[in-house]
């Protein structure tokens, strides 16, 4: 697992960014840390969650979405596997 750092919350931001999807902070009433709106590549962060919340529900959708590997530049791809091992 990774550590629960604004390093790795950085991390995830730019996987996501490079594969297309448009992380969102904001204020909801939903239960969770993070939802993806249907249909669409956002994904809207409770901000008021901490730091480890954040980071966990985007781990969560990223072990969902079915991505593109080949879009992901090395180091990413790395990270990626960090996150996701198969």
């Amino acid at each position: 697992m990774i550590p629960f750092t604004q390093t790795s919350l950085d991390k995830l931001e730019s996987l996501f960014k490079t594969l297309g999807f448009k992380v969102r902070y904001e204020k909801g009433s939903f239960r969770t840390g993070a939802c993806m709106l249907e249909n669409s590549k956002v994904i809207v962060v409770n901000k008021f969650s901490n730091l480890e919340v954040k980071i966990q529900s985007l781990v969560s959708i990223l072990k969902e979405i079915d991505i593109e590997v080949d879009l992901l530049e090395e180091k990413q791809l790395q990270f990626y596997h960090i996150i996701n091992p198969q």
